[in-house]
């Protein structure tokens, strides 16, 4: 079985090789869709009784891992030097240096390589993370795939 959770956060960020309107800094309404899958939970008595996985559990352990990180953050590339150091001389940003170019690809695989781990088998139920779809626009998106 398979089940799905989204969750929506503001961020900035730039792509710095962009030829186009991207290599500005600029932010979006990111959205982050969740699929893990499992087996079905069948134990009487147990609050997760009939489920894959609680789906508030899901959120808070998204929210926990990469959500709250991310969220209102500018996410730069550490080899975007000028904006790195541009975002750390003003006091108390939140900054969010990554080891990759901020776009929507890099930033699922990120997620999933965050995540992956700590979904796993959480309930004893063959549990694991199989996508993450993040949205960089409505129209725009973008798979990491086990």
């Amino acid at each position: 079985m398979q089940i799905t959770r989204r969750l929506e956060f503001d961020a900035g960020h730039r792509i710095p090789d962009h030829k186009s309107q991207c290599r500005h800094l600029h932010g979006h309404r990111y959205a982050l869709e969740l699929t893990l899958s499992g087996d079905i939970i069948r134990r009487d008595g147990d609050a997760a009784n009939g489920m894959v996985m609680d789906f508030s559990e899901v959120k808070a352990i998204a929210k926990a891992h990469v959500v709250d990180l991310w969220d209102h953050a500018f996410l730069v590339f550490s080899g975007d030097a000028a904006v790195v150091d541009f975002l750390s001389s003003l006091p108390g940003h939140k900054t969010v240096v990554l080891d990759c170019v901020p776009t929507a690809e890099n930033l699922a695989e990120a997620a999933f390589r965050i995540l992956d781990p700590v979904y796993r088998d959480t309930y004893g139920n063959d549990l694991r993370l199989e996508r993450v779809r993040l949205y960089e626009t409505p129209n725009c998106w973008a798979d990491a795939v086990r």
